[in-house]
């Protein structure tokens, strides 16, 4: 029997459930599970897409006349025909004292902003972005913390149909460049500089590198959020925040635009090339957010939902749609541990978070210094875990069941930046499985394929999309012939969506992650997801963080393990057999590795993913030329010239 470690106390009163009765209603069905409701949203495309619009009163001046041309279509297929909205106006629907930002930034006092005030900040800003001459389809980009302001101007940006675009200021120059130069922004937001564990980093400086070769900005707008002085004159065309924007503006209008009007510029990791341009629509950005946040995440009004991250991944998009449930967004700025590894949940608990969103490596870093949230912080509002960025262990499951709350739905969830949003999910109507994501996505026509694009159950193989859905991307930036769009998702399995994962889906839905498709490890051509491997290796307490790669060696490819010693310890022969013999036991002889090596540390990107495909070129002698996008660009050096791997 798989071990359950959840059950939803009453998924009858989910807003999941509720949607399931209406869709009953309107059709004459008798669905009483997810797996129903599923199976019909997947077999009837348009018909739940348009239940969505309708349920989550999607704001529009025009109505739709078609809700998909064709949905054997993909790519190409064309959303909601006919409709006008604006994205902006649609999270900016509340307009009362109910609280719609709270922000704590590193070392900083809390700030809370009602739905009534940021909807006058917005139209301050969007005013003043009027008066300078924007208008849709320009690109603004953000270059700042996460921090209101942000939320303002992308808000006042987009009211007006410009495009939003976004980086985090932890980001190197080159960095930056590779994604703003392919867009060429009008105005960039920026801010003095941010705190992180304990330190303030300037960014002007920074931002002054960008400017010079970003000759398409007219207009630099700095938030004063270092409390240090600095000197305006520094950089060219930059005004004040505060000066900016308008003291008397003219009512908000919000520019009524196609569903597929352009919103958001996302970028792909991009650590072995320049990052692709992702451009998102509005329309298909929104609904697919409301189908996530009011029905898998189950959010209302009365929820304080929070996610760490910066401006610079999806998650913060995604989160900043919660505006349109009317729930209180919390934003973070800063280390998560901070001035301790219980800064998160002491937070959680300050502020009444109902909805905590993390990653695997922050619960990683938690569960190893035995930071045990459950029993010193109260956590009685705190009903959801949500993790992504990259698969939860069984261990992660144990240790929040049994350390942070037991009676809390954990939900796992898998998407990302080309999709900006998920194709596993949570669910408040599904038990939680220990190691496993709780179901796909409704309408996300999910399916694990073999090589010969066979569908299978309970058997690893490439997570494919077999039907359109509204949030795909509408086109890459400067790709005016789509061969880029088209290479990257459908060029393996014509007409289906490839994203890059290795997964297992179950008989009852469920689903395991076995890491990136594209650094799957290839050993005597058996398929191998790294995900595996970490799972065995992680568990053992000497263990502080590990890397594998495969090595193309002598015509095959052979396994190689790389290990961050706890205490910056030595790596034992012990240690190592103790490894294998793990590995052997729990996953398979072709999966232990051929050498296991010590490393001083493990590349990530700013995101918190492990970079195995920039480690495999290093160790191949390829140079890896978009180092910005790393967390410690500085650790790839340690992977230079490794003497035990040229025998």
């Amino acid at each position: 029997m798989k071990n359950i470690l959840w059950n939803p106390p009453e998924p009858s009163k989910t807003q999941m459930a509720q949607f399931m009765y209406r869709v009953n209603q309107v059709y004459g069905l008798d669905m009483n599970s997810y797996d129903e409701l599923f199976n019909w949203s997947v077999n009837h495309i348009p018909d739940f897409w348009g239940q969505i619009w309708d349920y989550a009163e999607i704001k529009h001046s025009i109505p739709y006349s078609t809700i998909v041309d064709d949905v054997t279509k993909m790519p190409g297929a064309k959303w909601f025909a006919g409709a006008k909205l604006n994205f902006s106006e649609n999270l900016l629907r509340y307009r009362d004292e109910e609280q719609a930002i709270v922000f704590k930034g590193e070392g900083q006092p809390i700030r809370s902003i009602t739905y009534s005030e940021l909807f006058s900040e917005v139209e301050k800003l969007a005013h003043s972005l009027r008066e300078l001459g924007i208008q849709k389809g320009d690109r603004i980009a953000g270059f700042m913390p996460n921090m209101p302001e942000a939320v303002i101007a992308m808000l006042a940006a987009v009211s007006i149909g410009a495009i939003w675009s976004s980086s985090s200021p932890d980001f190197g120059i080159k960095g930056v460049l590779d994604r703003f130069s392919q867009i060429r922004p009008r105005i960039i937001f920026s801010a003095n500089g941010y705190y992180y564990n304990g330190k303030e980093f300037d960014t002007l400086a920074k931002l002054k590198g960008i400017l010079k070769d970003l000759p398409s900005v007219e207009k630099v707008v700095i938030v004063e959020y270092l409390k240090s002085g600095f000197n305006l004159k520094d950089i060219g065309n930059a005004v004040l925040y505060q000066d900016f924007i308008a003291s008397d503006p003219e009512p908000l209008v919000f520019d009524q635009l196609p569903f597929d009007h352009p919103l958001y510029i996302l970028y792909s990791s991009g650590t072995t090339g320049l990052p692709k341009s992702i451009v998102h629509g509005a329309g298909g950005t929104l609904l697919q957010h409301m189908k996530e946040l009011h029905l898998h995440c189950d959010l209302t009004r009365a929820d304080t939902i929070f996610y760490f991250t910066t401006c610079g991944w999806m998650m913060w998009n995604w989160l900043v749609s919660s505006l349109a449930v009317g729930a209180t967004v919390v934003l973070y700025d800063g280390s998560p541990l901070y001035p301790d590894k219980n800064a998160m949940w002491d937070m959680a608990n300050e502020l009444g978070i109902t909805v905590f969103g993390t990653s695997a490596k922050f619960i990683d870093a938690c569960n190893d210094a035995n930071v045990r949230p459950g029993e010193n912080s109260d956590l009685s509002n705190l009903r959801a875990i949500l993790s992504t960025g990259s698969p939860l262990v069984d261990e992660n499951f144990d240790y929040i069941y049994e350390h942070i709350k037991s009676d809390i739905l954990l939900g796992s969830i898998s998407g990302g930046t080309d999709i900006i949003s998920c194709f596993a999910a949570a669910n408040p109507m599904l038990p939680v499985y220990r190691g496993e994501l709780q179901c796909r996505g409704l309408a996300m026509d999910v399916h694990a394929y073999s090589p010969a694009g066979q569908s299978m159950i309970n058997q690893k193989g490439e997570l494919v999309c077999k039907s359109p859905f509204p949030s795909m991307p509408i086109y890459f930036w400067n790709d005016e012939n789509g061969s880029k769009y088209q290479k990257a998702y459908f060029d393996h399995y014509p007409g289906v969506w490839r994203h890059g994962d290795f997964i297992e889906l179950n008989e009852y839905g469920g689903i395991r992650i076995f890491g990136r498709s594209d650094a799957t490890l290839n050993p005597g051509g058996v398929r191998i997801g790294t995900a595996e491997i970490y799972r065995v290796v992680e568990s053992f307490s000497a263990i502080e963080d590990s890397l594998v790669i495969g090595q193309e060696w002598q015509g095959d490819q052979r396994v190689i393990l790389f290990l961050k010693i706890k205490n910056q310890g030595s790596l034992s022969d012990d240690l190592s057999i103790r490894i294998k013999t793990a590995i052997r036991s729990n996953c398979s002889p072709r999966h232990v590795p051929e050498k296991i090596l010590a490393i001083a540390d493990i590349p990530y990107t700013i995101n918190g993913k492990k970079v195995e495909i920039a480690v495999k070129k290093i160790i191949q002698g390829e140079d890896v030329t978009n180092r910005d996008a790393l967390a410690n660009p500085e650790s790839l050096e340690y992977f230079k010239n490794i003497p035990e791997l040229s025998v």
